[in-house]
C-alpha cells in the first residue's frame, strides 16, 4: 500500500486577480492524491477576493481567510501554516504555478532520500512573464544546486534557491519558529536558519512556473527613496547580522563576506547610506573573525 502524506499548500493573494485561478487550479490537478489547499488574501486593493470566491463555489472543502489589513507575508503565511494539518508545506504565491507531478516529486523525494536529517526538498522552475511566455530557466549549466549540508552555499551566494519550487517538513517551520515576521520577506533568512541545522535535497527537473511582472518584489530592493525598499533592505541586514552569529567556522564567515559585498550593491543603488554604513560596521566584524 503506497503511502501519501498530507501535504499542505499555502496560496497567498495580493492584487493578484490576473493569476489566482491558474495557480488555485495547479494545485488541484496535481498528481498527487493527498493535498489540503489553504488561502489567504491580504487586503488585495482588486478583484483578488471575489475572483477566489467564485473559485471557490467549485471547491467548497477549501480553506479561505481574508485580511481586513494588509498584514504583509510572513504574518499571512505563519496564519495558516500554524492551523495546517499536513506533514509537508508548500508556499505558493498566487501568480505562480505548480506543474502538475511537483508534490508527487517532492514527496517521493523526501520518501527515497538518503539524507537522514532531511528538512527541505527544492528543484528547478521555469520564469514566465505576466502573459505565460517562457523567459528561461532559474537554474542554467553554470549553477551547481546543492544537496546535504548546503549552509554555506546558502550564505555565500554561489547559488540561489527558488521557494516557489520547495517544500518544507512541517516539523523543521515548528522547530525554527515559522516565517520571522519582522521581516518584510522570508525565503532567505528560512534557507540560512533551515540549512544551519537540517539537510536539503535537489531535485534536478522543472517543479513550478515563477512569473515575473512589473512590481515583483525583488524589483523594489533597487528603487531610491522607496519606503518598501528600505524596509526590504533593512531586513536584509537583520538577516546577514544572524548569519554571522549562526556561522561556527572561517570559511562561512568568508563566505558571508561574499554576500555582504552583493548586497552592499543594493543599499548603494538605492541610496540606503545609514543602512550601508551599518553593513559596513558588520563587514569588519566578520573580516576579524576570518583573521
Amino acid at each position: 500500500m503506497q503511502n501519501f502524506p498530507l501535504v499542505s499548500v499555502i496560496c497567498l493573494s495580493y492584487n493578484h486577480e490576473a493569476y489566482v485561478v491558474e495557480a488555485l487550479n495547479s494545485v488541484i490537478n496535481q498528481t498527487y492524491p493527498n493535498i489540503e489547499l489553504l488561502i489567504a488574501d491580504d487586503c488585495s486593493a482588486d478583484n483578488s477576493i471575489g475572483v477566489i470566491q467564485d473559485w471557490l463555489q467549485h471547491h467548497p472543502e477549501v480553506h479561505f481567510s481574508t485580511n481586513e489589513k494588509n498584514l504583509g507575508n510572513t504574518k499571512t503565511f505563519n496564519q495558516l501554516a500554524k492551523i495546517a494539518k499536513g506533514e509537508f508545506i508548500v508556499d505558493l504565491a498566487a501568480d505562480d504555478v505548480l506543474v502538475p507531478n511537483c508534490i508527487e516529486k517532492q514527496v517521493t523525494t523526501f520518501q527515497n532520500s538518503k539524507y537522514k536529517n532531511l528538512g527541505i526538498v527544492y528543484g528547478n522552475i521555469i520564469e514566465i512573464d505576466e502573459n505565460g511566455n517562457f523567459l528561461n530557466n532559474y537554474y542554467n549549466e553554470e549553477d551547481r544546486p546543492e544537496s546535504g549540508d548546503i549552509y554555506k552555499m546558502v550564505i555565500g551566494r554561489t547559488t540561489k534557491i527558488c521557494s516557489v519550487s520547495s517544500m518544507i517538513k512541517k516539523s523543521v517551520l515548528e522547530k525554527l519558529g515559522y516565517y520571522d515576521e519582522d521581516l518584510a520577506y522570508e525565503d532567505l533568512d528560512l534557507w540560512i536558519r533551515a540549512s544551519r541545522d537540517f539537510e536539503f535535497e535537489y531535485v534536478p527537473e522543472i517543479l513550478a512556473k515563477k512569473r515575473i511582472v512589473s512590481d515583483s518584489l525583488s524589483s523594489h530592493f533597487l528603487i531610491e527613496n522607496n519606503a518598501r525598499a528600505k524596509k526590504l533592505n533593512e531586513s536584509t541586514l537583520k538577516i546577514l547580522i544572524k548569519a554571522y552569529h549562526l556561522n561556527r567556522t572561517k570559511d562561512e564567515q568568508k563566505g558571508l563576506l561574499g554576500r555582504i559585498r552583493f548586497e552592499m550593491y543594493k543599499f548603494i543603488k538605492a541610496k540606503h547610506f545609514k543602512l550601508l554604513f551599518k553593513l559596513f560596521l558588520l563587514e569588519i566584524k566578520v573580516r576579524l573573525k576570518c583573521i
